[in-house]
């Protein structure tokens, strides 16, 4: 038997599941590119960073280039951390199939 309860609320979104999959697997990723891999407008994407960066889960960087400001964002440690367990549960599920 699996515990659903392992699953955490936070990763429901599949917005939120694919910001936290793209930063898994990247250093800092750009506001414009994480966008771009997700097909999302600016308003969806930085509702769903704003999110996750009140609990911690990314830490966002805010820089110029030029004369324009530039947002990216990383996974945390503890966004490393919580995601993990969320995606081991996830494994566990589907592997009640095989």
């Amino acid at each position: 038997m699996i515990n659903i309860e392992g699953l955490n609320k936070d990763f429901e979104s599949r917005v939120r599941l694919g910001i936290l999959s793209i930063l898994t697997v990247n250093e800092w990723v750009t506001f414009n590119d994480m966008k771009q891999y997700l097909d999302l407008t600016d308003g969806n994407l930085a509702s769903h960073t704003l999110a996750l960066e009140s609990k911690a889960y990314i830490e966002v960087k805010k820089t110029f280039v030029g004369k324009k400001p530039e947002t990216s964002y990383r996974i945390s440690e503890y966004g490393r951390i919580q995601f993990a367990k969320h995606i081991d549960v996830l494994a566990k599920l589907i592997s009640l199939n095989n």
